[in-house]
C-alpha cells in the first residue's frame, strides 16, 4: 500500500479547488488526504446528460459535478456515497444517477442551494465544502474560429476556442464562494477540460477578480492528454496563456510532460509523473504529494 502524504495537524493549509467534472473530483481526492480545509468551487454552466435534463425540467442549477465532488470528499468506503453514483438504467429514469435525484429534492426542500449541499456534506460525512461557482441559470458560450458556439456540449465539440463567457455575462458568486477564496492559502485550477470547466469556472466575475487578487499560492495542474477537439494541439504553454487571457496568472503549474509537452511558458513548471497506470487519469496521491510539497 502506497504510503500517504504527511496530512498536517497543526495549521493546515485551507485550500480552494475551482473547476468541474471528473478532473476536479481528483484534485479534491488528492487534497483530503493533506488537509480537511477545503472547498470546491463548481462550475454549473452543464447543459447535458441526466444534469442539463434536471436543470431544464426543475429550473435548478444542474446537480452532476456537484455530485462528483461531493462523492470525492465524502467518507471513504461510504455506502451512500456509492449509491450517489448509481445510474438507473429504466425507463422513466434512464440515465439518472441517484445523488443527482438527491441534490435536486435537497435544492427545492431547502430553497437555498447552498445549505442543500452543506447538507449533502454533512450526509456524506465530508469535510470541507463544496459551493456553485454561481446560482444563477447560466449558459457557456465561445468564441471559435467557426464563430460564436453556445451551451457547453457544443462547445465542448468545438476547436480553435479562443476565449469563453457566460450568458448572462455578470452572474454573482455566493457570498461563501468569495469568503472561501479570499481566506483561501492554496487556489488549485485544474485538471479538468480548459474550456468547459476550468474557465467556465473562472468566467464567473467574483470568482474571477477574487482568484486574481488573493495572495494565496495559485497553482494550476495541467491536463494529461489534449482534449479533441477542444484543446487539440494545446501545449502547457497554451493551457497557462489561455488562463492568463481570461484573468488567470497561476504562480507554479503542475504537468507530466511524458503525455503533455511543456511548450513556452514564463510560469514555473513541477515536471512529475502523474498518471495512474493506465495514463488515461491523474494519480490522486502522486497530485497529492507534489500539491503537498508545494504548500509555503
Amino acid at each position: 500500500m502506497r504510503e500517504l502524504p504527511t496530512a498536517r495537524k497543526d495549521g493546515s493549509p485551507t485550500v480552494v479547488a475551482i473547476g468541474g467534472g471528473h478532473g476536479l473530483a481528483t484534485t479534491l481526492r488528492a487534497v483530503k488526504t493533506y488537509t480537511d480545509r477545503v472547498t470546491a468551487v463548481v462550475s454549473v454552466a452543464d447543459d447535458g446528460g441526466s444534469s442539463g435534463r434536471l436543470r431544464r425540467f426543475l429550473n435548478i442549477i444542474p446537480p452532476g459535478d456537484l455530485r462528483k465532488c461531493l462523492v470525492a470528499l465524502a467518507e471513504q468506503d461510504s455506502l451512500l456515497a456509492s449509491a450517489f453514483e448509481y445510474r438507473f438504467s429504466d425507463v422513466e429514469l434512464a440515465g439518472h444517477a441517484l445523488g443527482n435525484l438527491v441534490l435536486a429534492g435537497l435544492f427545492d426542500c431547502a430553497e437555498d442551494p447552498v445549505a442543500a449541499l452543506d447538507e449533502a456534506c454533512r450526509m456524506l460525512g465530508v469535510h470541507g465544502r463544496v459551493l456553485p461557482a454561481t446560482l444563477e441559470n447560466v449558459s457557456l458560450k465561445a468564441e471559435s474560429e467557426a464563430g460564436r458556439v453556445a451551451g457547453q456540449v457544443a462547445v465542448m465539440g468545438a476547436g480553435r476556442i479562443r476565449s469563453v463567457s457566460l450568458v448572462p455575462a455578470d452572474p454573482e458568486a455566493p457570498q461563501a464562494v468569495i469568503e472561501a477564496i479570499d481566506a483561501a492559502d492554496q487556489i488549485i485550477l485544474g485538471p479538468g477540460s480548459l474550456f468547459t470547466s476550468v474557465l467556465a469556472a473562472i468566467a464567473v466575475p467574483d470568482v474571477r477578480s477574487h482568484v486574481a487578487s488573493s495572495a494565496a499560492q495559485k497553482i494550476y495542474v495541467c491536463n494529461l492528454h489534449p482534449q479533441i477537439p477542444e484543446t487539440e494541439g494545446f501545449d502547457a504553454g497554451r493551457h497557462l496563456a489561455a488562463l492568463a487571457d481570461h484573468g488567470v496568472v497561476v504562480e507554479i503549474a503542475v504537468c507530466d510532460s511524458s503525455a503533455m509537452p511543456i511548450g513556452a511558458t514564463e510560469v514555473p513548471i513541477v515536471d512529475v509523473p502523474l498518471a495512474r497506470p493506465s495514463g488515461l487519469a491523474h494519480d490522486p496521491l502522486r497530485l497529492a504529494r507534489v500539491l503537498c510539497d508545494l504548500i509555503r
